[in-house]
């Protein structure tokens, strides 16, 4: 039996699992995929300094250290069931059953990919997959694409796409419907598309988006925006066009795509073909908690963090004796914050192990991951202050209507 037993191996599981181990207990990491890092191993992109974030050579890092230290890793090891029996989580996989008193959820989470007419041609990805052919397996998702959806994930992954010398014709929004509806307002898509204009080589986004603070200018904005997009990394930004159609016979050969108006409305007559050999459909990511659903833990819907998301406090504790949660599970934003909630989920279960008096690490790694949400070089949510704020105020709720035991 384990001291601890983390689900997942992506920032946050890697380093709640260094940080156990380095305060003397035993530690499985438990994933589904064949390499560990998570997110991480699609990751490339340049820091404000000149430096390069390669979440490949990161994850090596952290995987390395971790083994160093006595890790146990099972990869290719999926989890298909979790209860608790008396004092104990018990975690069943296809190859063994597991059974620990701390068991750390760290699944990440999941793409939404909005549907369009022709989506099932081959060809057709989400952008995640897309990003995870050309970064970690070296492999170009074809010669000349398109990207559905813009967005701070879509955004930066084009970039990467740019680098691995793949040319996106342009990114541009899907068509509205009661489905896509937010990813398909250009204002509101220009309030995402914000937070990473300062990635862009343009000077001229980069002083637009300065000017962008308020909803009046937004208008002006969208409004006045150029119907031929606004480039970023040589990439149009299409915030005025939407897709309409992807079409091929036995495979992608083009998109339909159609002039709209500031609010989304398709504009009769102004459709047009583009030629492109692949499509990539983004429609943002949400926290992937159905493992934590088995758990009886309870859940609530916060807009800001991506979706349901398990309630816990700062200190990746839930209401669930022995239970924790660290990462993406907890809310949509990048791998540096997701690390940092892997080091406070691994102090919080090395303190309930009883070993270690660690208040004062675990109030300095709180302010460490606020200080790194603060100072991320990209956000997935203008608002994810408002969301962690929230499911905190929901946690103290929750205390005051049940009866928890703590350690």
């Amino acid at each position: 039996m384990n001291n601890v037993i983390i689900i997942g191996s992506g920032p946050a599981g890697l380093t709640a699992a260094i940080t156990c181990a380095q305060k003397g207990l035993e530690v499985s990491v438990i994933d589904e995929y064949m390499k560990p890092g998570g997110r991480l191993l699609g990751q490339l992109y340049e820091q404000p300094d000149g430096s390069w974030w390669n979440g490949i050579n990161e994850s090596k890092k952290l995987f390395q250290q971790a083994v160093n230290l006595g890790v146990q890793f099972y990869l290719e090891t999926p989890v298909f069931n979790i209860e608790k029996k008396d004092s104990l989580w018990v975690v069943y996989t296809d190859k063994e059953t597991f059974q620990t008193t701390n068991l750390l959820l760290a699944t990440g989470a999941a793409e939404a990919p909005v549907p369009i007419p022709g989506w099932t041609l081959p060809g057709v990805m989400s952008i995640g997959a897309a990003q995870i052919m050309t970064n970690v397996h070296r492999v170009k998702p074809g010669n000349r694409g398109l990207i559905i959806g813009i967005n701070v994930l879509s955004s930066a992954i084009a970039m990467e796409l740019k680098l691995a010398g793949v040319d996106i014709a342009c990114l541009a929004l899907p068509k509205n419907n009661q489905i896509t509806h937010e990813s398909a307002h250009p204002k509101k898509v220009l309030d995402s598309l914000l937070h990473v204009a300062h990635m862009a080589p343009s000077t001229f986004v980069k002083l637009g988006s300065k000017l962008m603070k308020n909803n009046f200018m937004k208008e002006l904005g969208v409004t006045f925006y150029p119907r031929n997009g606004v480039k970023m990394w040589d990439i149009p930004i299409q915030l005025k066009k939407a897709v309409i159609e992807i079409y091929g016979e036995q495979e992608v050969e083009g998109v339909t795509i159609a002039s709209i108006s500031s609010k989304g409305e398709v504009i009769e007559g102004s459709e047009e073909n583009i030629a492109v050999d692949f499509v990539c459909i983004a429609g943002g990511l949400y926290p992937l908690a159905e493992l934590a659903a088995l758990t009886g833990c309870p859940f609530h819907y916060i807009e800001e963090l991506g979706g349901y998301v398990p309630l816990h406090n700062e200190q990746m504790m839930t209401p669930v004796e022995g239970l924790f949660v660290a990462g993406n599970i907890t809310g949509i934003e990048g791998a540096k914050v997701a690390a940092a909630q892997g080091k406070i989920a691994g102090l919080s279960i090395a303190k309930r192990s009883g070993k270690h008096q660690l208040d004062e690490d675990l109030k300095d790694a709180v302010q460490q991951e606020a200080d790194t949400r603060k100072n991320a070089y990209i956000q997935f949510h203008p608002e994810v202050d408002s969301g962690r704020r929230r499911i905190q105020e929901e946690w103290e709720e929750y205390l005051v209507n049940n009866t928890v035991q703590f350690f």
